[in-house]
C-alpha cells in the first residue's frame, strides 16, 4: 500500500510539471491576438529616407539662391521689374528694350528729351484693326522700301494740322506752296499734270520734252510761256502748231527770225541787173506755209509758187 501510494504522488508531479510548461504556452497563444513586432525603420531603408531628406534640403537651398539671383538681377521692386516701371499712365520702359512676341497697346511716346527708334532686323510693321479684328491700315518699314496700305494717305503739318499730301486710289493732292524737284534728270510724269505753274530755279533752265510723244499744254483761259531772263526756244523733230481758235497769234520782240525757210523761184525783169540780193520777202500760201522770196520793188508772193504748189 505504501508502495503504490508514493507512485501516485510521483505521477502527480510529473503530471503538474508537464502542465505547467503547457499552460503557459496556451495563454501565450490565445486564438484572436496577432504576434508583435519592434517599430521604426531599419538598414537601408533608414538610410534611403535621410538621403531623400538630405536631397530635398539642397534643393530648397538652391532653389532660394536662384530666385533672390534672379530678383537682384532683374532689379524687381514695388514699381516693376529691371527697366520696366508701371506708373498711373502705363508703362514705362527704360533703355533698350526687345519684344519677341506681338505688342498691343494705344499709344507709344518717347522721352521728352530723347527719340523713339523703333528697330528691327527685317522690317517694322505698324497694323490698324477694326472692331472686328480687319486689317484697316499698314505702315511697313523694310529694307528696301516703305510701304503703306490704307484707303486714304495723308500728311499734315505740324503747327495748325493743315493738309500737305493726300493719296487715295483715284488722284494725288498736294497742297504746298512750292514742289521741288531737284533730280538731274528732273521729274517724268506717265500722264497728265494738272498745275497753275512751271518754275525753273533762277540759275537754271526750264525744260519740258517729250521723247517720244507729242507735247500738249491746255488750259481754260490761256497758257502762257515766259522766259524774264533768257531765250525761249520751242523746237519739234516734226509739226509745230500754233493754233487760235478764237483769238490771234501775236510775236512781240525786237526781231523775229524765221530760219530754214524754203526760197521761192523768182525770175527778175530782163534788163534789171541787181546786186547781191540782202532783203527777202516774207509770203504765205493758202494752205498757210511761209516761204520767203527776193524782196523787189513790188511784191514778189506769188499764190501759185513752186513752194505752194510742193506743200
Amino acid at each position: 500500500m505504501e508502495q503504490s501510494a508514493t507512485l501516485d504522488v510521483e505521477t502527480l508531479k510529473i503530471t503538474q510539471e508537464q502542465f505547467i510548461p503547457a499552460s503557459r504556452s496556451l495563454h501565450l497563444r490565445r486564438p484572436g491576438c496577432d504576434a508583435a513586432y519592434p517599430a521604426g525603420l531599419y538598414g537601408w531603408r533608414k538610410r534611403c529616407l535621410y538621403f531623400f531628406l538630405l536631397l530635398l534640403l539642397v534643393t530648397m537651398i538652391v532653389n532660394l539662391a536662384l530666385t533672390v539671383w534672379i530678383i537682384k538681377v532683374m532689379n524687381f521692386s514695388a514699381d516693376g521689374m529691371g527697366n520696366l516701371r508701371l506708373n498711373r499712365d502705363g508703362i514705362r520702359l527704360e533703355g533698350i528694350s526687345e519684344f519677341l512676341l506681338p505688342l498691343y497697346v494705344n499709344e507709344i511716346q518717347s522721352r521728352r528729351d530723347s527719340l523713339l527708334v523703333l528697330q528691327s532686323e527685317k522690317n517694322v510693321t505698324l497694323n490698324a484693326r477694326n472692331g472686328r479684328g480687319q486689317l484697316t491700315g499698314r505702315l511697313t518699314v523694310g529694307p528696301e522700301a516703305v510701304e503703306a496700305q490704307c484707303q486714304r494717305l495723308e500728311v499734315r503739318s505740324q503747327d495748325r494740322g493743315k493738309l500737305l499730301f493726300t493719296a487715295d486710289e483715284e488722284e494725288v493732292f498736294m497742297t504746298t506752296e512750292k514742289f521741288i524737284v531737284t533730280g538731274s534728270e528732273g521729274a517724268a510724269f506717265g500722264r497728265s499734270v494738272e498745275t497753275p505753274l512751271i518754275r525753273a530755279r533762277a540759275s537754271e533752265d526750264l525744260k519740258l520734252e517729250s521723247p517720244t510723244r507729242t507735247l500738249t499744254m491746255e488750259a481754260p483761259r490761256g497758257v502762257e510761256v515766259s522766259a524774264a531772263k533768257g531765250p525761249l526756244k520751242v523746237s519739234g523733230r516734226k509739226d509745230l502748231h500754233l493754233e487760235s481758235t478764237e483769238g490771234e497769234i501775236l510775236l512781240d520782240a525786237n526781231s523775229v527770225q524765221l530760219g530754214r525757210l524754203p526760197l521761192a523761184v523768182f525770175a527778175p525783169s530782163p534788163g534789171h541787173a541787181s546786186p547781191e540780193q540782202a532783203a527777202y520777202e516774207l509770203c504765205v500760201c493758202p494752205s498757210g506755209k511761209i516761204y520767203r522770196s527776193p524782196a523787189e520793188s513790188s511784191s514778189t508772193c506769188q499764190a501759185m509758187s513752186n513752194i505752194c504748189l510742193w506743200s
